[in-house]
């Protein structure tokens, strides 16, 4: 038997597939899970560049489509999508830095706007799992920063490798995540704790996240795609459960697609009034977005983009200590200091 859904053609007996191109993912069956495996490499640079926010988009409806338009009396073989990266030591860098700093230059609304309600349109159909009978995951082997986090965050469960590193830059540079952050961190964590997140700029690693309740699973470096394997096979068994509490979800902390419309808005408005200044440290950031697109680099500069891992160093108009709502301190900047901290 063979199954055809958009981009790929598989036979059930074998998890290698025949796949058709994309440009920003490639996909894979694996009949032992009843799993989707989307494997994300965004080009040029490892961000929620319009391509890929495009073709994703068109997998949901392809996926959906399918699975609605099956032959009567047959069952479907899937009940997870699951969505990692095939670029190593990074799973993805966030929005479009490159296309924000553009349209705010060029006073561009309406091109921003399209970009944000993209992407709404994408997080959403995440959250309503396609609405399809199914489970979305997320395996994060890597930086996951700004819109790439919220990608995670849109999915039922995350699964993250320990050197994981996770946050919201976005305050770098004077603006917040608005694609979906606080309605979804809230939902796991709570208010509270969700805006010390977003509005600390601080990049967490996964053992941190784990502990207060933002990753579902914890694996070790290099055993990420085996812990998604033992979490769907532990969990197949209890899919119907597990689907009734996520009814159950959507009904006590409801995301409508209006709501995150209505907090990109502010997010637009935010991001149109940025200072020159604002937009420097956003230029200095999408350097790095550039810069990390090679594993080897991260791993012979220590580099991210938050200032954690020094990028104050590299916005050199910051002033330290820097403060939350909450009153607490952003550290310093480390480019004082006369040794490098080495993890």
């Amino acid at each position: 038997m063979k199954l055809e859904y958009g981009p790929v053609v598989t036979d059930k007996k074998d998890k290698c597939q025949r796949q058709e191109k994309h440009t920003q993912f490639t996909t894979r069956y694996d009949p032992a899970t009843s799993s989707i495996w989307c494997w994300m490499k965004p080009e040029p640079r490892p961000c929620l560049n319009a391509t890929l926010i495009d073709e994703l988009v068109q997998l949901q409806h392809q996926l959906t489509t399918t699975y609605k338009t099956q032959d009567t009396g047959s069952i479907w073989p899937f009940r997870h999508l699951i969505l990692a990266s095939k670029i190593p030591g990074i799973y993805n860098l966030g929005g479009d830095l490159g296309l924000f700093k553009q349209c705010i230059v060029n006073n561009d609304e309406e091109k921003l706007r399209d970009y944000a309600y993209k992407c709404i349109n994408l997080l959403h159909r995440n959250i309503d799992n396609l609405d399809l009978p199914i489970t979305m995951v997320s395996l994060v082997q890597g930086q996951a920063l700004g819109g790439g986090f919220e990608t995670a965050l849109s999915c039922d469960v995350i699964v993250a490798e320990r050197s994981s590193q996770m946050g919201f830059p976005e305050i770098l540079f004077n603006l917040f995540p608005g694609m979906g952050a606080y309605n979804l961190l809230t939902r796991r964590i709570g208010s509270a704790l969700a805006e010390r997140i977003i509005l600390s700029g601080k990049t967490y690693t996964a053992g941190e996240l784990y502990d207060i309740g933002v990753i579902d699973v914890l694996a070790e470096d290099g055993q990420g795609v085996q812990a998604v394997d033992d979490y769907l096979e532990s969990h197949n068994q209890s899919h119907n459960t597990i689907r009734s509490m996520k009814k159950i979800r959507q009904i006590v902390h409801p995301i409508t697609r209006q709501n995150l419309y209505d907090i990109v808005d502010i997010w637009i408005e935010a991001a149109m009034d940025l200072s020159e200044k604002d937009l420097a440290k956003m230029e200095r950031l999408l350097h790095l977005q550039k810069s990390l697109k090679d594993s080897e680099i991260i791993q012979r500069e220590n580099t991210t983009l938050t200032p954690r891992r020094g990028d104050w160093r590299k916005i050199k108009d910051a002033n330290f200590p820097l403060k939350t709502h909450l009153g607490e301190n952003v550290p310093q900047n480390r480019r004082k200091k006369n040794c490098r901290r080495r993890d």
